[in-house]
């Protein structure tokens, strides 16, 4: 692509960007619904072109990465090993992938993996060496997962690492002898911590959640005591949710009380961002709040320090309306010539101000500006849980508003229609009624063969809720009534673990009904006595559709025409992972069912096709618990059956 750097007005700051279609050619041979899509970063140059953001940015071309660089930060082993993967076979690059943390590998791998390296050292080379003021490198796959010696979480080589080694090591001219990382993707920058943690040149940020160790990647290494070694102790801070949905107020708290004043105290002397945009709004991995408001308001603050010299490069991010929409608002901040629009008067939640204080106690020995204790009128003003309010503007033209509105002028906007609603204005309404109240007085057994064992999990899809390790909380069904009759069963058929992730459990398999019956095998079932109703609205919730359906899914006429035969099965979700009903027999006269993949996926999981994946330790614990609860197994006994499950199907 050709440089645009005759259209950059004298006045306005220099903003590189950095986009190659060729990084689109990785992509999960197995499973076209893997969430590290090539749409990622269409979605965001989509956006940018559209709103002429690219006309106003310099624009930048990939290159690939050098050995040399990369081997700065990973071992010889694993530079060899993602040099040449997309050469080797393709039951030799999925073996290789199963073997590794949420990994998967095509004949595009290589170039990708190299070109997002290098592409994240141009950027920072020409910001570091001034010929720009900022950039943003829109580049996949990911990297902050990626440790020394392995690829993990989607992530091959570490990008933002490799850039920043390169600016430290390679190129002395440019001055950089101080850099901060700030890690904002929802899940914790686990390699880049390792490959700094005794480094005192690099100060690294992470805020993530973590949920005492239960959030992927599911260990300690992002907990706040982690704070660097030798060195570099000090240098390592970590910011560790204890629970999701957190917001703008959260980050904004954070920043204040945490990151700027450490980070004005360091005087870096360029800033690099690993930009992952899964803690934004809606995105299906993250169950975070932030909204485009909030990560420019982050980055408008970053700003202040290093001259504003910041880097950003694309981590994580998996919704593609919200991934576009944020980095969007943040290439807005990068040029400087529009307003910041919204508002943040919400405020932070209790565990929130509970992890800052112990952050600021726990690195205070290093970092005295933050020994000070938090005022009791600041700490006490705090969100109701589980919802934050946060105001914010994200028009498609971006005019502002005439003025922010209060937190009360907004409730009373939402209050005051709703309280002149006639629920039965409109056919659609009416409809849902109808279905609704035509299925709720009829009863089944819904027999649960996978996290939905556990009656607290299960009782989110009804109550509404969130277990530990589910990604976000369930909405309910419309009828909230949980069910009073519970009992096992075991049927003779088999269970495995397939995908690469889910949206309710993050990375590993879920579990899913072979259908088939084999007198050899014997499931283990809790079934629950629900309404029809109720039934539907776990189907739509276990496919993420909306409760607000005008017809059902899964009607009478359906479930009398699976129940002449057991085993047999009706798809009542088109390409929904848990779109087909099965019957599987009778139980005191009331029909039972459950739901599982498609014959078509069951075939792709047993061709390859489709990827086999043992459950993550979320998941897997919530099989174990449920088991055990339901006294069918011992703890040990359990762990056998599901590691069973996990090895065939």
């Amino acid at each position: 692509m050709s440089s645009k750097k005759d259209k950059i007005a004298s006045q306005q700051r220099r903003v590189g960007l950095l986009y190659d279609n060729r990084m689109c050619k990785h992509f999960n041979p197995d499973d076209n619904r893997h969430p590290e899509t090539p749409n990622r970063i269409k979605a965001i140059w989509d956006k940018l072109q559209t709103t002429g953001i690219t006309d106003r940015c310099v624009i930048l071309d990939a290159v690939d990465a050098e050995d040399k660089h990369i081997l700065a930060v990973h071992s010889k082993k694993h530079v060899d090993q993602i040099k040449n993967i997309s050469n080797k076979s393709f039951n030799y690059r999925r073996n290789l992938a199963a073997r590794l943390n949420s990994i998967y590998f095509n004949e595009g791998s290589t170039k990708s993996a190299y070109l997002a390296a290098g592409s994240a050292i141009e950027v920072a080379k020409r910001v570091a060496s001034k010929e720009l003021n900022s950039a943003a490198a829109i580049i996949r796959p990911p990297g902050h997962h990626a440790e020394p010696d392995e690829a993990m979480g989607f992530c091959l080589f570490n990008n933002v690492a490799i850039a920043a080694s390169y600016l430290l090591n390679e190129n002395p001219e440019f001055g950089v002898k101080k850099i901060l990382i700030v890690d904002w993707d929802v899940h914790h920058g686990n390699g880049t911590q390792k490959m700094f943690w005794t480094d005192s040149r690099v100060l690294f940020f992470s805020v993530h959640r973590h949920e005492h160790g239960s959030f992927y990647p599911a260990d300690d290494n992002g907990f706040y005591n982690m704070i660097g070694e030798g060195a570099g102790a000090g240098y390592n801070i970590n910011v560790p949710w204890e629970n999701g949905r957190c917001g703008d107020a959260d980050y904004f708290a954070v920043w204040d009380h945490i990151l700027l004043p450490v980070a004005k105290k360091f005087k870096p002397d360029i800033i690099l961002v690993s930009a992952g945009f899964d803690a934004a709004v809606g995105d299906p991995l993250g169950g975070c709040r932030v909204t485009p408001f909030g990560f420019s308001l982050m980055l408008k603050k970053l700003m202040d320090l290093a001259e504003g010299r910041v880097v950003l490069v694309l981590e994580g991010g998996y919704n593609l309306d919200s991934i576009a929409k944020s980095m969007h608002a943040c290439l807005e901040v990068l040029l400087e010539d529009k307003p910041l629009v919204g508002s943040s008067e919400a405020y932070p939640f209790e565990s929130t101000w509970r992890v800052i204080q112990a952050v600021r106690k726990e690195l205070s020995p290093f970092w005295p500006t933050l020994a000070s204790e938090l005022p009791q009128e600041l700490i006490s003003q705090v969100a109701d849980p589980p919802h934050t309010l946060v105001s914010s503007s994200d028009s498609e033209d971006g005019e502002a508003p005439p003025r922010l509105k209060t937190i009360a002028e907004l409730l009373e906007e939402v209050m005051k229609p709703l309280s002149n609603l006639n629920v039965y204005a409109d056919e659609e309404n009416a409809a849902s009624c109808s279905w609704r109240s035509e299925l709720s007085n009829v009863y089944l057994w819904y027999a649960s063969y996978g996290s939905n064992m556990w009656r607290p999990r299960f009782d989110c899809y009804v109550a509404g809720g969130q277990v530990e390790g589910l990604q976000k909380p369930c909405s309910g069904s419309v009828n909230k009534t949980l069910p009073n009759e519970i009992l096992w069963k075991t049927f003779p058929c088999h269970i495995f673990f397939g995908r690469d992730s889910s949206r309710s459990w993050g990375p590993g398999g879920v579990a899913f009904l072979n259908p088939e019956k084999n007198s050899q095998h014997k499931t283990h079932m809790c079934m629950y006595k629900i309404s029809l109703e109720q039934f539907n609205d776990i189907l739509l919730q276990e496919n993420g559709l909306s409760l607000d359906a005008g017809s059902s899914l899964f009607d009478m006429t359906t479930l009398n025409a699976i129940s002449n035969k057991e085993f047999s099965s009706r798809e009542v979700v088109k390409d929904g992972w848990y779109g087909h009903v099965v019957y599987l027999g009778k139980e005191n006269d009331i029909p039972i069912i459950t739901m599982t993949c498609s014959p078509l996926d069951i075939e792709g999981f047993k061709s390859g096709k489709l990827p086999l994946r043992a459950p993550n330790k979320s998941y897997a614990n919530t099989l174990i618990k449920g088991l055990v609860e339901g006294e069918q197994f011992s703890e040990a006994e359990a762990i056998v059956y599901i590691d069973a499950a996990a090895k065939s199907l």
